[in-house]
C-alpha cells in the first residue's frame, strides 16, 4: 500500500556522476513548488553497480534533502535491475520513472498527472511518437532509425498498440506498479516491455501522452544494445508461452512421432506403404531443391526428370517455403530425413497452429482447444494425405491466415493486418496452392453464412475486409507474379490435370471410417476413395451423428450456423459434378459443375473440398468441450464427454504402416552408371520412371542426383492443348516396355519397332539402357534386346545396353 506518500520517483542512475546532481535537485525543485498538487513525495535513486562517484553525489543530495533515499548495487545488472529494485522499495500511491539525463523535462509530469487522472488509466506514458510531442533536440539519424525500427519490431512482437514504449518516462499506479515489477525477470533495457506487457495482460488501461524530448549526449544506449533489446523480447515471447501451451504441443509432437514410428525406426530401409511412389518423387523434391539451391540454379525448374524436356517445379507443389530453408538439412543428412521430419512436424504445426486460433478466438479452455486443434488436424482426410502429400499436410499458415482475416472485420490495423495477409498468403503458395484456394473456399462459404446470420457485424466489417484484402494483394501479387507466370506459361507448363471421373466423394465415404482409424480398415475404405491417399471425408457416422446434434443445441449462435452452412456447403461440392444416389443407378448433378472448368479450379481434386470440414468439426467440438468444462455444466459433464468419447475414438488414427525399401542398385549406387553417360545423356530405365513405378528417383536422390533421367513421376503437359499428365509425355517404347511389365508377355517385335526404339532414345537423349531385378524380368530383358538387337551386359547387379555409343562414334564403350 502507499504507507502515506502521494508520489515516489525512481531514477536509475550508472557512471552519472556529471549530471545527476542537478537532475536531483530539478525534481526536488519541481515537486517543492507544487506541494498541494503532488502531495508528499520521495525520491529513490538506484545505483546501479557505477564505477564512478554516481553514490556519492546522490549521498551528498540525500543530505540536503531527507526524502532522497539511495539503494546501491555492488555490480552492474542493467537499467531493468535497477528499476526493479527502486520501484519495489517505493511507498507512493503513484510512481513515476524518469532516466538520469531528464531527456523528458520534470515538469512533463504535470501532462502525465492530468491524463491519468482524467482517463482512469492505470499507466501513463510519454511517447516521442504521438503526433503532439515536441523533439527539441534530435538524435543522429542512425540512432533515430534504429529508435524507429526498434519500436515497430517491438509493436510486432510485443506491445501491439502502443506507438513508443522506450520514452524513459512514465506515470503508473503504484499498486500495480509494484506488482508488475515484482513479476519481471528482464534486467536490461527490455523491462519497458515487459512492465506494459504486464498491464496489457491484467486489463489495466495504458494511455500515451505527448511530451517534450531533447537528445541529451552521454547516453548509455549503445546500438548494439538494440539487439540486446531483441534478446529480452524473445526471452519475454518465452516467457509468455503458458504451461499448458507447452503440454498441449508436446501432445501434439508425441502423436505425431508415434504415427510416424515405422519410418523413424529405420530411416534407411523403411518405406510408407500406402505412399505409392510418392515418396520417392517428394523425397527427390526435397533432394533436387536442395541441389539447385546449393548450385545457386533456378529452383523453379530441372531436366534430371523427363529429360531433355525437364520439370516445371513451380508447377509440381515441391514446397519451396520448407524445401529451400531446409536445403542446409538435406544436403547434411539426406532427404529421407527432410522427408520424415517435414511430416512430423508439420502435422505438430498444424495442430498447434488450430489450437491456438481457437484459444484465442473461440473457447476459454485450453483443454477445449487442444480437442479442436487435434481433430482439424488429425482428422481422417488429413491422415490419409500424411501417407503421401506434406503439402496437405503442413497446414500451419491456415489458421494465422483465417485470424488476420478476422482481425481485418475488426477493423483494427487495417494497414498492418493487409500487409501482414499478403505476406502469409504468399508464403502458403510456396507451402501449397491447392490448399490456399481450399481455404479461400471455406473462408468465403464462412464469412457469406455468417454476414446473413449477422448482418450488423456484416455492415460493420465488410469495408475494413474489403480494403485489407485489397492490400493483401497489393502485397502478395507482386512477390509471386514471377513465380506463377513461370508455373502457368514457362516450360513445362501446363493448363489443367486429368483425374478422371470418380475424383468426387461418394455420400457414403462421410459416413464410413478410414482405413487408418482406430475402427476402419482398408476394405471399408478402398471402394469409396480413389486410393488410400485420397480418402477426403470418412469422418465416421458418430462423429457426424455428434456434430448434427451440436448444431441443432447451438443453433441460436451465429457462429455455429456459419459453420454449419460452411460443412454442409463444402460436403456437397466434394461429391464431384455428378453424384450416384447410394444403392440405386439415380446419378444427379452435382454443385461442382459450375467450378469444374473454371481456372484454378479445373486441376483440384474435387473430394479434397470435404476436407474444410476438419476444421469445422474441430471447432465444434471445442465450443461443446469448453461449455462441458464450465462448472455450471456438472449435470450434463459426464454424458457430454462420453459422447466426445464415443464419436471421437473410433476415428482415432492408427500408426503408419511401412514396408521394407528396395536397395539402390549397385550400379547405382557405386557409381559404375557414369562411364556410360556423356553431358546432357539420361539413363533409360526398364520400364521408364512413372507414377506406378518410381524406383529411379530414390535412385537418384539417395546418390547425389548425378544423372538424369527419361521419363518420370512429375505432372507435365500432354498433346497440343498442353493437358496436364502424371508423368512425361509417353512414347511408343515406354508403353510397351509397360506393356511388358504388367502383362510379362513379348509382341512380336520387328524392323518397325526396333526404328521406333531408336527414335525414342534419340527423343530422350538416351546414354544406357539399364535394367534392374524386378517382376516379370526375363520378359522385359527379351523385349528390350529384340529391341535393340543385340544382348545386355550384366554389370554391377543390373542388365545394361551402351545406347549412347551408338550415336556417339568414339565414345568410350561399355
Amino acid at each position: 500500500m502507499g504507507g502515506g506518500v502521494d508520489l515516489s520517483v525512481v531514477v536509475p542512475a550508472y557512471n552519472e556522476e556529471g549530471r545527476l546532481r542537478p537532475t536531483l535537485d530539478a525534481i526536488c525543485a519541481y515537486l517543492r513548488a507544487e506541494p498541494e498538487r503532488f502531495g508528499s513525495w520521495e525520491l529513490i535513486v538506484v545505483d546501479d553497480g557505477s564505477t564512478d562517484s554516481t553514490a556519492k553525489v546522490a549521498q551528498e543530495a540525500a543530505a540536503d534533502e531527507p526524502r532522497i533515499q539511495l539503494i546501491s548495487d555492488a555490480a552492474n545488472r542493467g537499467k531493468g535491475h535497477a528499476l526493479r529494485r527502486g520501484v519495489l522499495a517505493s511507498y507512493g500511491r503513484r510512481v513515476l520513472f524518469t532516466d538520469a539525463d531528464l531527456a523528458t523535462p520534470i515538469e512533463e509530469l504535470a501532462r502525465l498527472d492530468e491524463r491519468l487522472s482524467a482517463t482512469g488509466s492505470d499507466a501513463a506514458i510519454g511517447s516521442r511518437a504521438h503526433p503532439e510531442s515536441r523533439i527539441e533536440v534530435h538524435q543522429r539519424r542512425t540512432r533515430e532509425w534504429l529508435g524507429r525500427m526498434g519500436n515497430r519490431l517491438i509493436r510486432a512482437v510485443a506491445v501491439s498498440g502502443l506507438h513508443d514504449t522506450q520514452c524513459g518516462f512514465k506515470l503508473f499506479d503504484g499498486d500495480k506498479a509494484r506488482a508488475a515489477f515484482a513479476d519481471s525477470r528482464l534486467d536490461g533495457w527490455g523491462i519497458d516491455v515487459e512492465i506494459l506487457r504486464f498491464f496489457r495482460r491484467e486489463g489495466w488501461p495504458v494511455t500515451e501522452v505527448p511530451v517534450r524530448w531533447s537528445h541529451v549526449t552521454g547516453s548509455k544506449v549503445r546500438p548494439a544494445d538494440y539487439g540486446k533489446v531483441l534478446l529480452e523480447l524473445l526471452r519475454l515471447r518465452a516467457r509468455a508461452v503458458r504451461r499448458v501451451d507447452l503440454a498441449v504441443t508436446a501432445l501434439f509432437l508425441l502423436a505425431s512421432v508415434v504415427l510416424y514410428k515405422g519410418l523413424w525406426a529405420d530411416l534407411d530401409h523403411a518405406y510408407l506403404r500406402d505412399a505409392g511412389q510418392d515418396q520417392n518423387q517428394w523425397e527427390w523434391f526435397f533432394a533436387v531443391t536442395a541441389d539447385n539451391v546449393a548450385h545457386l540454379r533456378n529452383p523453379l525448374f530441372t531436366t534430371l526428370q523427363g529429360n531433355p524436356d525437364g520439370v516445371n517445379l513451380m508447377a509440381n507443389t515441391v514446397m519451396l517455403g520448407l524445401s529451400v530453408p531446409l536445403a542446409p538439412l538435406t544436403l547434411l543428412l539426406g532427404p529421407t530425413v527432410t522427408w520424415a521430419l517435414v511430416l512430423t512436424l508439420g502435422l505438430t504445426a498444424t495442430a498447434t497452429s488450430w489450437y491456438w486460433l481457437i484459444a484465442r478466438r473461440l473457447v476459454a479452455s485450453r483443454w477445449a482447444a487442444a480437442l479442436g486443434g487435434a481433430v482439424a488436424a488429425f482428422a481422417p482426410p488429413m491422415i490419409s494425405h500424411g501417407n503421401a502429400h506434406p503439402n496437405f499436410l503442413v497446414l500451419f499458415m491456415i489458421p494465422l491466415i483465417v485470424d488476420r482475416v478476422m482481425r481485418l472485420c475488426e477493423g483494427g490495423n487495417v494497414v498492418r493486418d493487409g500487409v501482414l495477409l499478403g505476406l502469409f498468403a504468399t508464403y502458403q503458395i510456396f507451402l501449397g496452392e491447392e490448399p490456399l484456394l481450399l481455404a479461400a473456399v471455406g473462408l468465403l462459404l464462412f464469412v457469406l453464412s455468417y454476414a446473413l446470420a449477422r448482418r450488423d457485424a456484416a455492415r460493420a466489417a465488410w469495408r475494413p475486409l474489403l480494403r485489407g484484402t485489397g492490400i493483401a494483394l497489393l502485397v502478395c501479387l507482386p512477390l509471386v507474379a514471377f513465380p506463377l507466370g513461370w508455373q502457368f506459361f514457362g516450360p513445362q507448363s501446363y493448363k489443367s490435370v486429368l483425374h478422371g471421373d470418380n475424383a468426387g466423394n461418394s455420400p457414403l465415404a462421410f459416413l464410413q471410417f478410414s482405413g487408418r482409424s482406430l475402427m476402419g480398415s482398408d476394405a471399408g475404405a478402398d471402394p469409396l476413395a480413389m486410393n488410400r491417399t485420397e480418402q477426403n471425408a470418412f469422418y465416421g457416422w458418430p462423429l457426424i451423428a455428434l456434430a448434427t446434434a451440436i448444431v441443432i443445441r447451438l443453433w441460436r449462435l451465429a457462429l455455429v450456423k456459419a459453420l454449419a452452412f460452411t460443412a454442409l456447403a463444402a460436403a456437397l461440392l466434394s461429391l464431384g459434378p455428378k453424384v450416384r444416389i447410394p444403392y440405386t443407378d439415380i446419378v444427379l448433378t452435382g454443385p461442382w459443375r459450375g467450378l469444374a472448368h473454371q481456372p484454378l479450379f479445373e486441376s483440384v481434386i474435387e473430394s479434397r473440398v470435404a476436407m474444410i470440414c476438419a476444421p469445422v468439426l474441430g471447432i465444434l467440438l471445442a465450443l461443446t468441450a469448453d461449455r462441458l468444462a464450465a462448472p455450471r455444466a456438472r449435470p450434463m459433464r459426464v454424458a457430454g464427454f462420453a459422447a466426445l468419447a464415443v464419436a471421437l475414438v473410433p476415428v482415432v488414427p492408427t500408426p503408419y504402416p511401412v514396408r521394407e525399401r528396395a536397395e539402390v542398385p549397385a550400379f547405382i549406387a557405386h557409381g559404375a552408371y557414369r562411364r556410360y553417360l556423356a553431358e546432357g545423356e539420361s539413363l533409360v530405365t526398364v520400364p521408364l520412371p512413372n507414377p506406378g513405378s518410381a524406383e529411379a528417383l530414390h535412385w537418384q536422390s539417395a546418390t547425389g542426383l548425378g544423372f538424369r533421367v527419361a521419363g518420370g513421376y512429375f505432372n507435365g503437359p500432354w498433346g497440343p492443348d498442353r493437358i496436364g499428365i502424371y508423368g512425361a509425355t509417353p512414347r511408343h517404347t515406354s508403353n510397351l516396355l509397360n506393356d511388358v511389365r504388367s502383362t510379362g508377355r513379348v509382341p512380336v517385335i520387328g524392323p518397325n519397332w526396333q526404328a521406333q526404339a531408336r527414335q525414342d532414345l534419340a527423343a530422350w537423349h538416351g546414354g544406357v539402357v539399364v535394367l534392374a531385378p524386378q517382376y516379370n524380368e526375363q520378359p522385359l530383358y527379351d523385349a528390350v534386346t529384340k529391341l535393340l538387337g543385340r544382348p545386355g551386359e550384366r554389370v554391377a547387379g543390373v542388365w545394361v545396353w551402351d545406347v549412347g555409343a551408338e550415336r556417339a562414334p568414339g565414345r568410350p564403350q561399355g
